[in-house]
């Protein structure tokens, strides 16, 4: 019996404080993409990825998500992507061709430190991540054109 409590009280008290990690994450986050909506930083920053968005013909608005996700990791860029979608920004074939661009290559900096650190070489993982990621996605965005999500 003890072992159980055990188990609930560690599970309940890990369950909530994964909840309060995520909220100070991604709160601010939020925060920040509203502020950013608000003085046009957005635009800005999906002016500078609009030959990615143009080249897998998603939403331009689909750029924000993609940086963030890409700067990152997927955890905020799914967030911020959700967001975007909540406020009918950007839709759903983009959501899609987003989401499995960034399921192949996220947190590029982050993750290429990390192999780097145990001795792998940064600008290949770096080079076959990206156009990996951006081969699937190309080919993915051309066959789902027609279908209506």
């Amino acid at each position: 019996m003890t072992f159980l409590k055990d188990w609930l009280v560690n599970g309940t008290i890990g369950s909530f404080t994964a909840i309060k990690n995520i909220a100070l994450i991604v709160l601010p986050l939020m925060l920040f993409m509203e502020i950013a909506k608000d003085l046009k930083l957005l635009d800005l920053i999906g002016g500078f990825l609009k030959p990615v968005t143009r080249f897998f013909k998603t939403d331009a608005q689909s750029g924000f998500p993609l940086a963030v996700g890409l700067i990152f990791g997927i955890s905020y860029g799914a967030g911020v992507l959700i967001k975007t979608s909540d406020d009918g920004e950007i839709d759903s074939r983009s959501m899609v061709i987003v989401s499995i661009f960034l399921a192949l290559c996220h947190a590029l900096f982050e993750d290429t430190l990390l192999f780097v650190a145990i001795g792998a070489t940064g600008w290949i993982i770096l080079t076959v991540r990206i156009l990996a990621a951006t081969l699937i996605t190309w080919i993915v965005s051309r066959l789902n054109r027609q279908i209506d999500y």
